[in-house]
C-alpha cells in the first residue's frame, strides 16, 4: 500500500532551506502576514510566474492521504507544466502567466443545486482548515511529479449549494481570456476548457481543491488561484483557475474529449493497460529521473478509489 501518513515533514525538509528562508525574510521585510496571503496580497505576478517566493499560507494541518514518495522540487512545479491556456510548450505557462491577475476572483456554483452561490476565494479559503496533501501528479504524456499541494476538500465547497437528488455530475470551467491567455488566442482548443467528474468522484476525500504547494500560494502556472487535483487520474482532469462549477444530470464534454475522443475518456483513471494511441502508458518518467518506473492503476491510489468503479470496464471506459 502506497498511501501513507505524512505527520513528520516540517518546511524545511520540504523546501530546500535556503529557498525557505529567503522566502521568509522577504515576507518579514515586506510587512505581510498570513491573512494579508489568504487576501491575495503577496509578490508581484512576475515574481510567482518565474517560480520565486509565493506568499505562506501559514500553519496547515497534515493529511493522512499523503504519500511518502520523495518530492519534486519546486522549480520542476512551476516550469514544467501543462496549461494550454498560455501554450502548448512545457515552458510557457512559466514565461506568461503573471499576464493573469487571480484578484478579485469568484466562482460560481449553480445549476441542479438548492442554492446557488457566487464565492470570492476569500469565501473559499474560510470554508476548511487548509491542509497539505503529498500526491502524485500522473500525466498522460507519460510522465509524473509528486507535488506538495495545499487545499481542501472539495466536497467542502460543494456541500455548500446542496445538490439535488437528479445531479449526477459536476462540470468545471476555467478561466479563457484572450487578452491575459496568449493560448486562448489558438484554435488548439475550444475554448473555455470544461472538465467533470461523476458526483461520487467529485466528492471523494481525495479529491482537493488546490490553492497553494510548498506550503505557499499557489503560482499562477500552476492554476491559481484554486484548481482541482485529482489524483487517481491523469493530470488534464484536474481542471485550472477555475470561474464555473455546474451540477448537471449529464455527462459533461470535457475540451480534451471533445477535440479527440479516442484519446481522452471522461474517466481518464490511470490505466497502464490502456495506451494512449500514439504512446504506451504501462511506464512513466518522473521527473529529474532518468529511469521509468512501472505504471500504477489508478496512479498508486486504487485502494481508495477502485470501488468507485465495480462493474465496469475500464478499457472500454477509459
Amino acid at each position: 500500500m502506497l498511501i501513507k501518513r505524512q505527520t513528520d515533514i516540517v518546511p524545511s525538509e520540504i523546501t530546500p532551506r535556503a529557498l525557505f528562508d529567503s522566502r521568509r525574510d522577504f515576507i518579514r521585510a515586506a510587512g505581510l502576514g498570513v491573512g494579508a496571503a489568504l487576501l491575495g496580497a503577496g509578490l508581484s505576478g512576475e515574481a510567482r510566474a518565474a517560480g520565486y517566493g509565493g506568499q505562506s499560507l501559514g500553519p496547515l494541518l497534515k493529511s493522512p492521504l499523503s504519500t511518502d514518495e520523495k518530492l519534486n522540487d519546486y522549480k520542476d512545479i512551476t516550469s514544467y507544466c501543462n496549461f494550454y491556456e498560455f501554450g502548448t510548450d512545457k515552458s510557457d505557462p512559466s514565461r506568461h502567466a503573471h499576464r493573469m491577475s487571480t484578484r478579485p476572483w469568484t466562482v460560481s456554483i449553480e445549476g441542479m443545486v438548492q442554492k446557488p452561490k457566487t464565492l470570492a476565494i476569500e469565501d473559499v479559503l474560510k470554508l476548511a482548515p487548509l491542509e497539505e496533501r503529498i500526491y502524485r501528479l500522473r500525466c498522460v504524456e507519460a510522465w509524473s511529479m509528486v507535488v506538495p499541494w495545499v487545499g481542501l476538500p472539495l466536497s467542502a465547497l460543494l456541500k455548500q449549494v446542496e445538490p439535488l437528488g437528479g445531479a449526477k455530475y459536476v462540470e468545471f470551467t476555467t478561466l479563457a481570456d484572450p487578452k491575459t491567455m496568449p493560448g486562448v488566442r489558438s484554435a488548439v482548443l475550444d475554448w473555455p476548457y470544461v472538465e467533470g467528474l461523476r458526483i461520487d468522484e467529485a466528492m471523494h476525500p481525495l479529491t482537493l481543491l488546490a490553492v497553494g504547494l510548498y506550503g505557499e500560494v499557489l503560482p499562477n502556472q500552476n492554476g491559481a488561484p484554486m484548481r482541482l487535483v485529482v489524483p487517481w487520474k491523469y493530470g488534464f482532469k484536474s481542471a485550472k483557475s477555475i470561474v464555473k462549477i455546474r451540477f448537471t444530470d449529464k455527462e459533461p464534454v470535457s475540451a480534451w474529449t471533445r477535440a479527440a475522443a479516442r484519446e481522452y475518456g471522461f474517466y481518464s483513471n490511470v490505466n497502464p493497460e490502456v495506451d494512449h494511441p500514439r504512446w504506451s502508458q504501462a511506464r512513466e518518467r518522473r521527473i529529474g529521473e532518468f529511469t521509468k518506473r512501472k505504471t500504477l492503476m489508478f496512479n498508486g491510489y486504487g485502494d481508495q478509489v477502485a470501488s468507485l468503479y465495480t462493474g465496469m470496464d475500464l478499457k472500454k471506459h477509459y
